[in-house]
């Protein structure tokens, strides 16, 4: 019985999320001798706050990306997720 475990900043859409669980499904059903409805996918989706990288949580890289160093800034929003 496969269990698969992601753990993903917040921020996607239910229908990412959902894109997500389905090809993880059907990856591990074409990789592993096993049938449809044992496999299990559990997504654990973490605030930005709660996760960082080089002492930067992701929701402060995320605003200091928006800068570009020119002053003029990028919006947050049109940047891909971490």
């Amino acid at each position: 019985m496969p269990q698969v475990t992601i753990t993903i900043a917040e921020g996607r859409t239910p229908g990412q999320l959902r894109t997500l669980l389905h090809e993880v499904h059907e990856a591990v059903l074409r990789s592993v001798d096993t049938r449809p409805e044992h496999i299990r996918v559990v997504v654990h989706e973490v605030p930005r706050t709660h996760w960082a990288t080089g002492d930067l949580t992701l929701a402060e890289m995320r605003a200091a990306a928006s800068t570009d160093g020119s002053g003029h800034g990028r919006d947050a929003a049109s940047l891909p997720p971490p």
